[in-house]
């Protein structure tokens, strides 16, 4: 069985059996002056098949439609038929991304370049829904005097209220005047802030508002020191100092039981570091300790993971594991037991990604006290981690059991909406502040602060489960009351329906440019591939209108094609020359009629329009660039012959380099600017014959049917140049004056190297630079050394720039140099050198 055929479908028509045949067209056209309608078709490449399979348009085919478009599942970079998603993203970024994902999301805030520790705190604070009505029960005028405080309630009120996925902080950062490219600690910028606070607080009317940092943040501790002798406690004991976060160690530490235990450790003072007791009048030994008096409603934990080494004087960051419970009671570790339950619930982890002090990132998990949800807050980006801090994948062992081995989450495992859980363990164990039950125990390398809230009464939990959005809310004279309890002020729920609105209307538009862009994009396409499906004709007799290719290209490509524009196409005579069959295609009447009338323009070129008097032309040009092209091969073979000794005399002269560079050109089919002045450089400036001992006006002697041809071609590119190809026949004479003026130069240039060699000779020593011998009864003189060396320098040119280099000056000239401006007669020693030299400068 024989190979079957393979035919490549991407090959170009070889185009040089069309060629030979137009050129025995125009031929037969030039010979005998008659057009038939075969040589017209031949000629315009009517008769080319309607092409099927090119990857590129081809130019010598008309009947060629390919390549315009790309495949139907292809695109472009640019234009109609780039990608979809690349046409959008020209209209600007789509608002609606940025939708919160429901009414009941909370939603992130913008990073700023390195505010990361503020977005964290920010939530911290906000997810509080105590600090949140203190903040929003601030009188309007209180708030304008503050502008930190009225950032803050217009910061709050955009997360509770906003539909956008996240909120802009910069007008709160801004206000604050944070740099946005340092990072800084969570926990001091914590410190300030609640410090900053507070006293805008202060002056509110309003006693929810007033005192709303103390009540929630501030617990209270004393330093109790008691002497071992008598018992008493020292008079600075009974005073009190406020906190608002307990830092907890963590190097050497694995719970937080055990780093309580660390803070409220009993430090005995002996030896040097003994006591002075009041009552004792003496040095004496006693204990030292912190004792817990009263503790907040919010209890901060700031976990001490940057420590300093004083060996290398640098902060280390402690990322061993910490582990810390999902409930913690207190009651036990003040130094008054209380009545009341003290039973904290975990309700934030302030985590610090990275191994470095100084750099990392900061994210925060927080629990919704409406829900009961965790949600992950990483800047814009807000995640639901369901009821466990690190991730519903380990749902299954939150709940308190009685299991005793400890469940780990995996580390990586994915939790809800693709968060990464890591470094987190799981670990039910018994704890004797939950009456026996088992504790959900949790454990991270990274995490850098907790917060625990104090649980409140069955009632006012059930009261704390209602989940709302901004439209679940009544308005009461100037406070907006939303259904779980929390007001937010009139005029910032108006700003807030105004924010909201704005943001509405602006998707709402993107919405109509994307469908109208959309629907352009769609009509241009399909009309693209109706028009080109009809384009080609399909029978020879069939009328056909001309189309510029270029105009063509364009309407397939753009989505906005221009007006049609044929006249490119047209020659003087308002036809369409042949030459022009590369630049247009054959169109069928039915496409064109599609294209003029909807883009207008023209001018309208039908089958008829072919311009004979540019064929005739055409064929006599051809005629007459192949007779050129021919005479002037033979002529290019007569001057190598020239140029390599084979011809012998020649009658005229002309430049050799000239004729030399004049045989390396192609073969044209007309002369060209390179063919003028081929005398030039052999004529002197009195316009006769240069003598050929001058530079560049080396020649040779040509036949008489060379020079006619080279002189022709000369004066038909620069024929307004009388002087530029004078004719040199063999019996032409040198000019006499250029001839007496180059034997002058020689002269001088013999001269001027004569002289050279006699005082290179003279004195060797000196021009070698070579120590010379003195003696006593000598005479010597003073020379510069400046010009010492460029004396050097012209004695030893020699070769072409012997005659041109400049010799130094007279030494009358410059001896002053070398003398003092002070004593006229006193010499710079440090200038001139010590020579024996006897010269003419002198």
């Amino acid at each position: 069985m024989s190979r079957p055929t393979t035919r490549s479908k991407n090959k170009r028509h070889r185009q040089g059996t069309d060629s030979d045949s137009a050129s025995e067209i125009l031929r037969k056209i030039h010979s005998t002056g008659e057009v038939t309608d075969d040589d017209v078709k031949q000629l315009y490449m009517i008769l080319k098949p309607v092409c099927q399979s090119c990857r590129v348009n081809t130019k010598d085919n008309p009947n060629c439609f390919c390549g315009l478009i790309p495949p139907h599942n292809g695109s472009r970079k640019s234009g109609l038929w780039q990608k979809i998603s690349d046409i959008l993203q020209a209209l600007g970024p789509d608002p609606c991304k940025d939708l919160r994902a429901s009414a009941f999301s909370p939603a992130g805030l913008t990073n700023l370049g390195a505010t990361c520790y503020a977005n964290s705190i920010l939530q911290c604070l906000y997810m509080n829904k105590s600090f949140r009505e203190g903040v929003f029960s601030v009188e309007p005028d209180v708030l304008k005097q503050h502008p930190v405080l009225e950032q803050l309630a217009r910061l709050f009120a955009q997360l509770r209220a906003s539909k956008m996925a996240f909120i802009d902080s910069a007008p709160f950062i801004k206000t604050l005047e944070l740099d946005n490219g340092v990072q800084q600690d969570s926990h001091e910028f914590l410190t300030l802030l609640l410090s900053l606070l507070e006293r805008c607080f202060s002056h509110s009317k309003v006693s929810k508002a007033r005192t709303i940092v103390q009540d929630l943040f501030r617990g209270s501790v004393s330093h109790v020191t008691t002497c071992s002798k008598c018992g008493k406690d020292s008079e600075a004991s009974a005073k009190t100092e406020d906190f608002y976060e307990l830092e907890l160690n963590v190097k050497g530490l694995k719970t937080i039981d055990e780093s309580l235990d660390d803070y409220l450790s009993v430090e005995e003072l002996h030896g040097d570091n003994q006591y002075f007791c009041e009552s004792c009048r003496a040095r004496v030994d006693a204990t030292r300790s912190i004792k817990l008096r009263s503790l907040p409603e919010v209890l901060n934990f700031q976990l001490k993971r940057c420590v300093f080494l004083p060996k290398t004087t640098m902060k280390k960051k402690i990322t061993s594991a910490f582990s810390f419970p999902g409930e913690l009671n207190m009651q036990q570790r003040l130094s008054e037991p209380s009545q009341f339950d003290l039973i904290y619930d975990l309700s934030a982890v302030l985590i610090h990604k990275g191994t470095a002090v100084n750099s990392g990132h900061y994210i925060a998990l927080i629990k919704d006290e409406n829900t009961g949800h965790w949600w992950e807050f990483d800047d814009e980006h807000v995640s639901n981690l369901g009821h466990c801090p690190f991730g519903e994948g380990s749902s299954s062992s939150c709940s308190k059991g009685g299991c005793s081995e400890p469940v780990v989450c995996p580390s990586n495992t994915e939790g809800m909406d693709g968060m990464n859980v890591n470094h987190a363990v799981l670990q039910p164990q018994s704890s004797e502040s939950c009456n026996g039950c088992n504790v959900e125990r949790f454990t991270s390398n990274d995490a850098y602060m907790l917060m625990y809230n104090l649980r409140c009464s069955k009632k006012d939990a059930e009261k704390k489960h209602v989940a709302c959005d901004v439209h679940n809310m009544q308005i009461e004279n100037d406070t907006v009351f939303f259904h779980d309890g929390v007001s937010l002020p009139s005029h910032l729920c108006e700003e807030i329906k105004e924010l909201n609105s704005s943001y509405v209307d602006a998707c709402e538009l993107y919405k109509l440019k994307r469908d109208r862009e959309l629907d352009i994009i769609t009509k241009r396409r399909q009309e693209v591939r109706s028009v080109l499906s009809e384009a080609p004709v399909r029978s020879i007799e069939e009328p056909f209108y001309w189309i510029s290719a270029d105009w063509l290209r364009q309407w397939a490509d753009n989505i906005s094609p221009p007006v049609l524009d044929n006249a490119p196409l047209q020659c003087l005579h308002g036809k369409v020359p042949v030459s022009k069959v590369g630049t247009m295609k054959r169109l069928s009447t039915e496409a064109w009629i599609k294209l003029f009338s909807k883009y207008d323009g023209g001018p309208t070129l039908t089958n008829d329009d072919y311009c004979l008097k540019c064929l005739i032309d055409g064929a006599r040009t051809m005629v007459c660039a192949d007779s050129y092209r021919d005479r002037r091969k033979s002529m290019k073979e007569l001057a190598d012959d020239v140029l390599s000794g084979k011809f012998g005399e020649g009658t005229y002269y002309v430049s050799r380099p000239w004729l030399q560079q004049w045989t390396k050109r192609k073969n044209l089919d007309a002369p060209c600017e390179a063919d003028a002045g081929p005398t030039t450089s052999i004529r002197c400036p009195h316009w006769q014959l240069m003598p050929e001992q001058a530079p560049g006006a080396k020649r040779l002697l040509v036949p008489e049917s060379l020079w006619l041809f080279i002189y022709e071609d000369a004066k038909k590119v620069k024929p307004n140049d009388l002087l530029g190809c004078s004719a040199f026949p063999l019996d032409s004479k040198q000019c006499n004056e250029c001839s007496e003026e180059l034997s002058e130069v020689a002269c001088m240039e013999d001269s001027i190297r004569a002289l050279k060699l006699k005082q290179r000779q003279n004195h060797e020593k000196l021009a070698l630079g070579r120590s010379i011998p003195l003696s006593l009864h000598g005479k010597y003189y003073l020379v510069p050394s400046s010009w010492l060396t460029k004396w050097r320098n012209y004695i030893s040119t020699s070769g072409k720039n012997a005659s041109s280099s400049v010799g130094p000056e007279i030494l009358d000239g410059v001896i002053d140099s070398v003398k003092c401006e002070k004593v006229n007669c006193c010499l710079h020693y440090a200038q001139v050198l010590y020579v024996v030299i006897y010269l003419h400068y002198w």
